[in-house]
């Protein structure tokens, strides 16, 4: 006799801890595939935003206008504007101090904006961490549930006088199906992984570059305030 060997099927006649096995993988699945496009659509918007700050900086705005603008769009702005932001806020408080010495000026300014990057760092980081868990762990709940399967499978055939391929190719199938549904949840959350990780250290390249930048311009300013000072 013909027999059903579809994935629904397979399933459907499986034992109970291949299918929940399976229906683990498929949950995880679902919530690898959420995570993704979500990370996907965040680190879009933060090389938006960053870009978009980034060219409001070099446009020839003072330091001043760009920090009340951060100040007020504090909730909607991007790393590089909060980075910014903690750096010349640090810097105004410590000038409200009468602290006038510019290597400590620019000391804790510096520091404010590497602890400011540190947080954004783990902010745009977020849901990383599942999808790598996803991508190594999913494979091996899958092989879980496909020794389970065939072990039951070769109990079950233990009890008939006569085996034949029509009579293990059930079970064996059923097993299996386990682990491919295990691969087809890590392959994607493996490949959004390594590509939002290369992402990421983009996204981080650029603001220790932009830190390195906006404390060489305090410095600048910093020099020239002290110079004009000096000639009067």
């Amino acid at each position: 006799m013909n027999q059903d060997l579809s994935i629904l099927s397979l399933l459907i006649h499986a034992s109970i801890p291949v299918q929940l096995v399976v229906l683990l993988l498929v949950v995880v699945s679902v919530a690898s595939w959420a995570a993704i496009f979500r990370k996907y659509f965040s680190l879009k918007r933060t090389r938006a935003l960053n870009d978009e700050f980034e060219r409001e900086f070099w446009s020839g705005t003072s330091l001043n206008e760009l920090f009340a603008s951060a100040a007020q769009n504090a909730k909607l702005a991007g790393p590089m504007e909060r980075i910014f932001a903690s750096g010349m806020r640090e810097y105004q408080k410590l000038r409200e101090r009468n602290i006038i010495d510019a290597g400590t000026l620019l000391d804790g300014a510096r520091r404010a904006m590497r602890a400011s990057f540190q947080r954004e760092l783990d902010a745009v980081e977020q849901n990383l961490s599942f999808l790598a868990t996803v991508g190594s762990v999913s494979p091996y709940v899958g092989l879980f549930g496909t020794v389970w399967g065939i072990m039951h499978a070769f109990t079950g055939l233990a009890a008939l006088a006569q085996v034949t391929l029509s009579t293990v190719a059930p079970g064996i199938a059923e097993a299996l199906v386990a682990t491919a549904i295990g691969l087809f949840a890590a392959i994607p959350a493996v490949v959004a992984y390594n590509r939002f990780a290369r992402e990421i250290d983009k996204i981080a390249i650029a603001l220790e570059t932009y830190i390195e930048e906006f404390s060489n311009i305090l410095q600048r300013n910093l020099s020239a305030n002290v110079a004009a000072a000096t000639n009067r």
